[in-house]
């Protein structure tokens, strides 16, 4: 970043908000505690989301918790209304009133006027849906009373550094991560041709994501599959050729298992995120108000620390360390998307549609007593599982190495729960090693996650290192032959798929030691043979584990035992 953009941001005073999705109660508090600013949610039936989980009671309800805890609360009311929706629109925005958010997103020009006539004093911000993508789109609604404007995910940086140079005076929000719609910022037909499920009403059947095999239709108009194997594969090249490009035949990639032509990755503008502080965009906002408690929080914690790193030293930061931070949650791969303002082919899955990452959800802490933490188990924990308590703050997680678990509503002990028939465990302070029951309710307190390494197959980390390699290259360090190397390993290993699991970090259980120093791990804190790993350990910060590889500084502390 230039000296002359740090001043910039300084001269504006523009501090950007983190805005988190709250797809439900459960959700709301996480993102609230991880560190969001602010969140958005709605009712199911008027904003988009017809499987959000929000009465307008639990509005109510999300409201006041948001704003007891100092935080701004947006209400989403941006469908494209038919008449049957307007019948609900004054009860909607009577119950709406009564809670007083910080904003209403819409999109429908109708509704905008509806709630702009009926209740002025609430601040408008116009939806994303709206598809907003240039500085005079921005003063259209400016002019007619729009408080913050939320700008299409196609909007590359350099526009976006220019819209906010001539519209200084009106609010600016941009996605920074989440699911990529296939078509024009959300703009789609293709699920209601598909699914008969109206995309732009909250009903969307992602039929972007399904998988799509070709056909032949024959010369007596029969249709068939063509079915690909090794002995007809290499006869075959599918082209199409567009009307007006005679000559350009455009491959389409496909094989025995079908193609996700239409399947984008996920959003991720992290690498560039002091591209979009830099200019004092006003709202940062996170996609997924259908995603887990688990992705809020981690997602909200990793650009809560990113954000606040970079006002502390612009010039020092760097994206890596949140890049790791986000690696932990179920994504489709990232992609920079329209940043840049090319759309580049490492933006696109063509080989699988599923979020994929080599954690997961563990478990969530329900309630802290004097001695204890008791948890809601989220999935299947075995003797020896290591988990990690990953804080609200910028402190590091906490691993502890668990060999039995204690049912919190009635004292009974196993080697193995799981998330359907036992959904509270007890974990007492007496596990943990190196913490003091004080220092254990002080940075993790209710609502705290739990997460561990996940076992994969082999054609998933195949994927994840494919995804990795894509990310690299869109950010002009990967490197095309690499890339293409791994896409050939992934697609051998769909074609010999089979279900042997296994964890990224060697996880011994009850039979030995992983030597990164676990809370609890009974071999590495009282075996002699990991009494100088165990010196190492005390000189590091609270958390901080040891690392597979010894760093400069670890090697130069074990030289002075």
């Amino acid at each position: 970043m230039t000296e002359q953009m740090i001043v910039n941001k300084t001269a504006s005073g523009r501090r950007s908000e983190l805005l988190m999705p709250a797809g439900n109660l459960e959700k709301l508090k996480a993102a609230v505690l991880y560190g969001a600013d602010a969140v958005y949610l709605g009712t199911p039936d008027m904003s988009l989301r017809t499987k959000s989980a929000f009465s307008l009671e639990d509005v109510v309800e999300g409201v006041e918790f948001a704003h007891a805890h100092g935080k701004r609360v947006y209400l989403t009311l941006n469908l494209f209304s038919h008449n049957k929706d307007i019948t609900k629109l004054p009860q909607y925005l009577e119950t709406v009133r009564k809670v007083a958010p910080d904003g209403l997103i819409v999109a429908d020009p109708g509704v905008f006027m509806f709630v702009n006539d009926q209740a002025p004093e609430l601040e408008l911000h116009i939806s994303t849906q709206a598809n907003v993508c240039s500085w005079q789109s921005v003063k259209f609604w400016e002019d007619l009373g729009a408080g913050l404007v939320v700008l299409g995910r196609e909007v590359s940086f350099e526009e976006l550094k220019e819209i906010r140079e001539r519209c200084p005076d009106i609010k600016l929000e941009a996605f920074v991560h989440g699911s990529m719609c296939m078509t024009y910022s959300g703009r789609c037909m293709l699920s209601n041709f598909m699914a008969e499920r109206g995309a732009n009403q909250g009903a969307c059947a992602n039929s972007c994501r399904w998988k799509y095999k070709v056909h032949m239709r024959l010369k007596d108009g029969t249709v068939k599959e063509l079915p690909l194997s090794e002995e007809n594969l290499e006869l075959f090249e599918f082209l199409i050729e567009e009307e007006y490009r005679p000559g350009d035949l455009l491959p389409i990639e496909e094989d025995q298992r079908g193609t996700y032509i239409l399947n984008s990755k996920d959003l991720c503008i992290m690498p560039k995120l002091n591209d979009l502080l830099s200019i004092g965009v006003d709202s940062l906002k996170v996609e997924g108000r259908g995603k887990s408690p688990y992705y809020v929080a981690m997602v909200a914690r990793a650009y809560r620390m990113a954000i606040d790193a970079w006002y502390d030293d612009p010039e020092g930061w760097s994206a890596d360390p949140y890049m790791k931070e986000l690696s932990t949650v179920p994504s489709r791969g990232y992609t920079m998307a329209f940043h840049d303002g090319r759309l580049t082919n490492y933006a696109h899955g063509f080989e699988d549609t599923y979020t994929l990452a080599d954690h997961e959800y563990a478990g969530l802490i329900e309630d802290v007593t004097d001695d204890a933490f008791i948890v809601k188990v989220k999935n299947k924990l075995v003797a020896g599982d290591v988990v990690e308590f990953v804080p609200p703050s910028a402190r590091e997680p906490m691993l502890l190495r668990i060999y039995d678990y204690e049912n919190a509503a009635n004292g009974k002990v196993t080697t193995e729960v799981h998330a359907g028939n036992t959904p509270l465990i007890r974990l007492p302070f007496s596990l943990f090693d190196q913490e003091t029951a004080e220092s254990l309710k002080a940075d993790f307190p209710p609502m705290t996650v739990l997460r561990k390494e996940k076992a994969l197959t082999e054609d998933q980390w195949a994927r994840l290192k494919l995804d990795a390699e894509a990310q690299a290259l869109e950010q002009g360090r990967g490197n095309a032959a690499v890339y293409e190397t791994k896409r050939l390993t992934l697609q051998d290993a769909l074609d010999d798929r089979r279900s042997e699991l296994r964890l990224r970090t060697p996880r011994r259980g009850t039979e030995g030691c992983c030597g990164k120093g676990c809370n609890g791990c009974l071999v590495f804190w009282h075996d002699d043979k990991y009494a100088k790993a165990r010196d190492i350990l005390a000189k590091k910060k609270q958390g901080e584990m040891l690392a597979r590889k010894l760093t400069d500084e670890d090697i130069a502390a074990l030289e002075a035992i």
